[in-house]
């Protein structure tokens, strides 16, 4: 007597499990299904802040109550662009944010340098930490801290008082040391991997090649390093461009940022107009930074 096998119909499957299976077999799908909500999230809130920025940039002020117009008009751009105090505002705040770049790089190659070529692991170790420490504390108070020291009874005053000397922190120099201090390891660390990721093979030959020192580092490390530089100065130029608080606090000079924060309310219009002078900036910068490899050591 033979046996007749049984065959059981395969266990239907949940829709869980065929949603899975569809993700599965479709990759791309599941990339968009990933990025959707946080990408609806940047589109919505960014650029859609972005889009009414512009809008707003087109519209009027009504010179009796201050409220704005809903019409079409191209007079904040030619209010900008024809007086001298905007001008000035945004060329004293590109100046300042090209300061500030130069410092930082002054000051953060020479560390970004010893941290990945000289120092040993237990001592870079501790560096990435002494760099990274003051990241943690709130911008606010770093910001109130530099206007205590800058001020007339400050540490820096009291220590050139014996001397018979002062100095005036509240000021655009007080200002500059201060944003040269806040944005400085956002240069240190972009320099630093991009050191690091320079082959010692790189090195060594240039030494077996009779290369010194001084043209190792012009011609091999300085060369291999500046995509890593333009990348930090990405930070510190468009970081410098846009800040209103540490100036308010520091100086009563006016920069772009303290301009548009200043006129919001009365010609929000001409607040938006001027707010696209650092975007215009900082997108042509990018542009270059670009260009110059500087994406590559981000």
């Amino acid at each position: 007597m033979t046996s007749v096998p049984v065959y059981e119909p395969a266990p239907r499957e949940s829709p869980g499990r065929r949603l899975s299976t569809f993700f599965y077999r479709h990759p791309r799908v599941r990339l968009w299904a990933l990025l959707a909500l946080p990408v609806g999230w940047l589109v919505l809130v960014y650029f859609g802040s972005l889009f009414v920025l512009l809008l707003s940039s087109f519209w009027d002020t009504d010179s009796f109550t201050s409220e704005v117009v809903h019409e079409f008009t191209l007079e904040n751009f030619e209010r900008i662009f024809e007086q001298d105090v905007y001008r000035n505002v945004a060329w004293r705040t590109i100046q300042m944010a090209v300061f500030v770049t130069i410092a930082d790089i002054v000051l953060a190659f020479p560390i970004a340098y010893y941290m990945a070529r000289v120092a040993a692991p237990r001592t870079r170790d501790i560096l990435v930490v002494l760099i990274l420490v003051p990241l943690w504390a709130n911008y606010l108070v770093k910001a109130y801290a530099w206007r205590t020291i800058l001020s007339e009874g400050g540490v820096i005053n009291w220590a050139l008082d014996p001397f018979g000397l002062h100095f005036d922190g509240l000021s655009a120099v007080g200002l500059w040391l201060v944003f040269t201090y806040l944005w400085l390891p956002f240069m240190i660390l972009p320099i630093y991997a991009g050191l690091e990721r320079i082959p010692n093979s790189f090195l060594e030959a240039s030494a077996d090649l009779g290369g010194r020192s001084f043209t190792t580092f012009t011609r091999v490390i300085l060369p291999l390093a500046f995509p890593a530089i333009v990348a930090g100065s990405i930070f510190t130029f468009c970081l410098t461009l846009g800040d209103y608080i540490a100036p308010g606090l520091i100086t009563s000079e006016q920069f772009i940022g303290t301009v548009i924060y200043n006129i919001r309310g009365e010609a929000l219009p001409t607040a938006a107009a001027f707010s696209l002078v650092p975007i215009v900036v900082v997108v042509v910068y990018l542009l270059v930074a670009r260009r110059l490899g500087a994406f590559e050591s981000l």
